[in-house]
């Protein structure tokens, strides 16, 4: 992996090794935890739990992406996060916090609060100011592949070659990043979005091509329909189905595992480690 370091305000995070990125979604419909965490207190005591289990990053979110979630505006979402971003930055002050938006104006509004991070679903799809505001901020991007929005997505599955359109995406979108100034760069196959069941199992299948992209792969499927629907469970009874693709995906390289559950996501990355080393 010729990328195997993002610049976080100066420091060089190392990604060798793979990491976690543990979930707090601020939305009250989010597909798994949507309304768990309601007040300061809730929020504190989660973002201290996922650090103590040994997460990396801190992704917060205001907006659902679920399909066809309800559209927020960016003056809502920065309610939502601003007040909480004071209070997590003020707990924990060396946390690596990533921002879920795909609005510019809300990264410029968290950007003070001390936000390190850019995660963006829509690829600079929605807010075509994402690629010029990474780069002004000099933020990590995470470079998801998707199609249309939330409430469209999954009238998008439609591809002639599914590994080889995906594989296109990020080398086009790859050269825009570094033509507006970003270099730190994660991508993410956007399990979920966009994509039939199958089509999630034939994105992971293939996901060794991706490696020669030479930039980090995070993954996210935590909990997930891909998983649910196929075991004929819910979201909530999906723990282990996740940490079985969640290996699938240490092993076939993967660098960031976006999650839900840290602890068990820990325990794969340690166990994979033994084999892969």
């Amino acid at each position: 992996m010729k990328y195997s370091t993002i610049n976080i305000n100066g420091k060089l995070l190392s990604l060798e090794n793979p990491i976690i990125m543990g979930i707090l979604n601020l939305t009250p419909d989010s597909f798994y935890d949507g309304g768990k965490f309601r007040n300061e207190n809730e929020v504190i005591a989660q973002v201290a739990k996922m650090l103590n289990e040994g997460a990396t990053i801190i992704d917060i979110g205001a907006q659902s992406t679920r399909p066809r979630a309800e559209f927020l505006y960016k003056e809502i979402e920065i309610e939502r996060l601003l007040p909480i971003l004071k209070v997590i930055r003020k707990e924990f002050p060396e946390a690596i916090i990533s921002i879920d938006t795909f609005y510019s104006q809300v990264v410029r509004a968290c950007y003070d609060e001390g936000v390190n991070l850019i995660n963006d679903i829509s690829g600079g799809g929605i807010d075509t100011k994402m690629f010029e505001t990474a780069a002004q901020l000099k933020l990590p991007y995470i470079l998801m592949h998707s199609r249309g929005t939330p409430q469209t997505m999954q009238s998008m599955t439609d591809y002639e070659n599914l590994v080889g359109e995906v594989y296109r995406y990020f080398t086009e979108k790859i050269s825009l990043l570094k033509e507006a100034g970003v270099h730190d760069i994660i991508i993410d196959l956007g399990f979920g979005f966009a994509k039939t069941t199958e089509q999630n199992f034939e994105l992971l299948k293939n996901m060794k091509i991706f490696k020669t992209l030479e930039y980090p792969i995070l993954t996210g499927i935590s909990r997930k329909g891909m998983i649910y629907k196929s075991l004929d469970t819910s979201a909530e009874n999906s723990l282990n189905g996740t940490t079985v693709l969640n290996t699938y995906a240490l092993l076939n390289g993967s660098k960031i595992l976006r999650v839900h559950d840290v602890k068990e996501a820990m325990e794969a990355i340690k166990l994979c480690s033994l084999l892969i080393s």
